[in-house]
């Protein structure tokens, strides 16, 4: 992935990763919006482009490549593009696993030559390419991927994990070769990753966003007995363990408590990140 400062008019690409055999995809963002129909708009406008907040859209460019979209993701398409919808692998095997996860049965794949833009959002992005592997993320985190990607949902492998993890029975699960394109909780600077080698990672929180290799996820007390977790006023920690990386999202919590309209008190001092769930 490189950062480039390019201006093209008034859109700048801020994230470039390349597959030089079939697609493009760039991650472009407007440098300012000026067409407010309201004082009010404007004043929005105003106070997130002081903040750095920046309407960004996934630019996707076939060159005789294929690529599925999430359900709804498509915003607008030029060029020679042929349109399929059919089911993932194995329908009856996923049909249950959709419905229990909330992860789309049917993905639409575009094939072709020309430029594919995906839905506008003031949120942020995450491009990676994978390479014969797997990765398990987060619901609600796949956007869209080159074809050459298998995207399914996998169930948690045991029971603490499915019940107190916060992401329900199922997570969804993208293994292949290709370029996965993810929407992100936090800016990618703000990402933690941790390349663990026979260690675990535990989080009082479900920051974890993804993770990779052979990593064991499970929810556990912070200490053994229940007397000992009520006292430390942690209770139930999600943990992580074996070889691999664990991506953890520190800010996303803050974030949240901001949108939710708490204020800055709520944040400061011990408590402000306890467990919880979605």
């Amino acid at each position: 992935m490189t950062q480039t400062n390019k201006e093209e008019n008034k859109w700048k690409t801020v994230e470039l990763l390349i597959n030089w055999k079939m697609i493009l995809v760039e991650t472009v963002e407007q440098a300012k919006l000026t067409g407010a129909r309201s004082g009010y708009g404007a004043q929005r406008i105003f106070y997130m482009d002081q903040s750095g907040v920046r309407l960004k859209n996934i630019k996707i460019t076939l060159k005789k490549g294929s690529v599925k979209l999430e359900s709804g993701a498509l915003y607008f398409m030029k060029g020679k593009i042929d349109v399929q919808t059919k089911a993932a692998k194995g329908f009856l095997k996923n049909l249950g696993s959709s419905m229990l996860s909330g992860e789309k049965l049917f993905k639409a794949t575009y094939s072709g030559q020309g430029e594919i833009w995906l839905e506008p959002s003031f949120g942020h992005f995450m491009l990676l390419e994978l390479d014969n592997d797997e990765i398990i993320v987060d619901k609600g985190m796949f956007y869209a991927c080159e074809s050459t990607l298998e995207v399914s949902a996998v169930i948690q492998k045991n029971i603490s994990s499915a019940i107190f993890g916060g992401e329900g029975f199922f997570q969804t699960i993208i293994k292949g070769t290709g370029i996965a394109i993810l929407s992100s909780p936090v800016p990618i600077e703000e990402v933690l990753v941790y390349h663990l080698e026979d260690e675990e990672v535990k989080v009082d929180g479900n920051f974890a966003i993804l993770r990779r290799g052979a990593i064991e996820f499970k929810v556990e007390m912070i200490t053994k007995g229940i007397i000992g977790s009520w006292a430390s006023g942690e209770g139930l920690l999600q943990t992580f363990k074996g070889t691999g990386e664990v991506w953890l999202a520190p800010t996303q919590a803050i974030y949240d408590k901001l949108e939710s309209g708490y204020g800055l008190n709520s944040i400061n001092g011990a408590g402000s990140s306890n467990t919880h769930t979605k």
